[in-house]
Order: structure tokens, then C-alpha cells, then sequence
């Protein structure tokens, strides 16, 4: 995939999540093998007001590149300003959010809702492209619903304007998340393109990255709520893609260790205070399917002091041992692959 100057083969990048890829997170994803890394999804207007806390949202460190910074809103003005505030932290592109589902953006217009419009889409996309000197791309969906598909004819338009990377999520607005991700769509866009497709949608393993690859014929995937709580996939996918197996296989030590350097790195960026609230989201999603975890889960997300948290962590791990001495601790990857499953599902 050739984004700019950017040139990587089967390129497997980290999606776009408010509140989960921030600086602590995207770091622990690239440690594990992330070619590329999104930002949260970040408000124009805020960029433009100088609002602190967006603001933040677009710093990085230098281990953390390629970085690309998404921005999203509904106005052209606001979103080429936004773009240029946003090229001046150096990210490797800028990527316009014309997908987002959650009604706090596209019940205002922005986000997915621009897929009802979209002469606006491609007028705000023009203008982002105009306004600054960086790589621009694009992550939408197919369209708004089911009886308004029109991706592939959005397509050929913002490729006309400059965009340089077309990043589809496999669903409509209104389906959300529920349902299972339509792949056949997302290849019916790589056979329009021109320029790279970049597939995302229910890549919940290593078998699932190289399915997508497989089947959609994408420059590179995305993955997203996979990576959750489970940064390793990053490194399962790479090896599957390059030798064919995988051998990274995390196990309980693991995943509670990587879970200690998640909350070390959450406080150092924002402090004792929201560094440790913000982690909580995240415990049970480290320590899913392990033995009498919501008794632990309790513990953390009630526990104010973030040292406290890792001797919990630490606790759990040994009696995690004694779990583990007499079979109670089921093999990650098992898990996962149930566990994945009973997502496309139901989600």
C-alpha cells in the first residue's frame, strides 16, 4: 500500500476508536507490529476553538510513526482549518471521518450521515485536499442503509478531488455493529479504485487479516475492536502473513503484563486522576475468559489509586497460577476464536 511517500506491502493498521487509541494505546499496538496508527477521531470545530483536550488528541511521540490524524465535521471551512492545525503536528496523512455511526456525529450532520450527501462529502473531502500539503484519505462505510448503497459510485468522485486512500468499514450507518461485516461489498470497491482500499470490519484474528486480504483484494486492513484488549493480534497477523503460522500465543502473564504497561503509560500522559479512570474500560477486556475475573473486575474499577491496581493485577496473576495447575485456564487462542465469533454475531 502507497500512501504518499509512505510504501508498505500488506500494510495492517490500527482503526480509529474514541477513547481507546490514544498515545498509551497506539504505543502498545505499534510495540506489537502495527504498520500504522490512527488517532481518535478528533472535532474540527474543537481544533479550531483550541480546545485543549483535542488538542492533546493529536500528539504523538516518534515511536508511534506512521500516525495519521483523523479529523471529522460537516462544514468545509471548518474541517480544511482543522486539516491545516492538524498537518502542523506532522502526521504521516489526515484522514476524514465519513463513517462514523454514533449519533452524537452523524445525528449532527457529520461522520456517516455525509453518505446521504454526498456532493457535500466530496466537497468537504476537496477542500481538505486543497488546504494542505499532506496526504489526504478517507474511512466511510457503504452507505447510509441497506437501500441506499452507493460507495462505489462515492468512489471514482473523491478519487477525482485527490483523495489518496479509501478506507471502508463493511456496513451501513444503520446496521451499526450488529450483523457480520459484508466483505463482498468491500471487494466490489477495490475492483472500482483507483487508489488503495484499505478493508476493515470484523478481523477479530490473524486467520481473520489474511481472510480479508484473501477475499477483498484490499491494499491493506484495519483492524479495530479486535485490537482491544488484545494488541498481540498485530503480531499473530504479520507472522501469518509472512511465514504462514503464528507463533506469538499470549497467555495469562501476558496479557496481565501488557495490562500494567497500558495503565503506566495512561498515567504518565494524563496523570494519576484521569489516567486511571480512563483505563477501566480496558481491564475486561484484558482479562476476558479467565477464571473469576468479575470478582478482580470489580476490584480494579473501584480501586482510585493506580498502584493498587497493579498489585490487584499482580494478585490475580498468582492465583491465576494455582488456575492454571489444575486446568481452569483455557488457551487463549481457543477463546478468542469463540469469543470472536459470538461478536460478528450478536454485537
Amino acid at each position: 500500500m502507497k500512501v504518499g511517500s509512505l510504501d508498505i506491502g500488506q500494510a495492517i493498521m490500527l482503526a480509529p476508536m474514541e477513547e481507546v487509541t490514544d498515545r498509551s494505546f497506539r504505543k502498545i499496538c505499534k510495540r506489537f507490529g502495527a504498520d500504522v496508527v490512527y488517532t481518535e477521531f478528533i472535532s474540527a470545530e474543537a481544533i479550531r476553538r483550541q480546545v485543549d483536550t483535542s488538542l492533546r488528541k493529536m500528539r504523538f511521540d516518534d515511536d508511534e510513526a506512521p500516525v495519521v490524524v483523523q479529523i471529522f465535521g460537516n462544514s468545509q471551512e471548518a474541517m480544511a482549518e482543522a486539516a491545516v492545525i492538524a498537518a502542523s503536528c506532522s502526521p504521516a496523512w489526515i484522514d476524514i471521518n465519513f463513517g462514523c455511526p454514533a449519533k452524537k456525529v452523524a445525528g449532527k450532520g457529520a461522520g456517516a450521515a455525509l453518505l446521504k450527501e454526498p456532493d457535500k462529502m466530496v466537497a468537504i473531502a476537496a477542500a481538505v485536499v486543497r488546504a494542505v500539503n499532506l496526504p489526504v484519505t478517507v474511512k466511510t462505510r457503504l452507505g447510509w442503509d441497506r437501500d441506499s448503497i452507493n460507495i462505489v459510485d462515492i468512489v471514482p468522485r473523491l478519487e477525482d478531488v485527490g483523495v489518496q486512500a479509501l478506507a471502508i468499514h463493511g456496513r451501513t450507518r444503520s446496521e451499526m455493529y450488529r450483523g457480520v461485516a459484508d466483505w463482498e461489498w468491500i471487494r466490489k470497491v477495490t475492483e472500482k479504485a483507483r487508489i488503495p482500499v484499505i478493508a476493515n470490519g470484523d478481523i477479530w484474528s490473524a486467520a481473520d487479516a489474511r481472510a480479508m486480504f484473501a477475499e477483498t483484494g484490499a491494499a491493506a486492513v484495519m483492524i479495530g475492536r479486535g485490537a482491544i484488549g488484545n494488541p498481540f493480534i498485530f503480531a499473530q497477523a504479520r507472522e501469518l502473513l509472512d511465514t504462514g503460522r503464528v507463533v506469538t500465543h499470549p497467555d495469562y502473564r501476558d496479557r496481565i503484563a501488557v495490562a500494567v504497561e497500558h495503565l503506566k503509560l495512561s498515567v504518565e500522559f494524563k496523570g494519576e486522576k484521569y489516567g486511571s479512570l480512563e483505563m477501566r474500560r480496558h481491564y475486561s477486556t484484558y482479562l476476558k475468559g479467565l477464571p473469576r475475573v468479575s470478582r478482580v473486575r470489580d476490584k480494579l474499577v473501584r480501586e482510585p489509586d493506580w498502584r493498587n491496581v497493579i498489585e490487584i493485577l499482580q494478585a490475580y496473576e498468582v492465583e491465576c497460577e494455582g488456575y492454571e495447575r489444575e486446568g481452569k485456564i483455557r488457551d487463549y487462542a481457543e477463546f478468542l476464536n469463540d469469543h470472536s465469533k459470538r461478536l460478528t454475531l450478536n454485537y
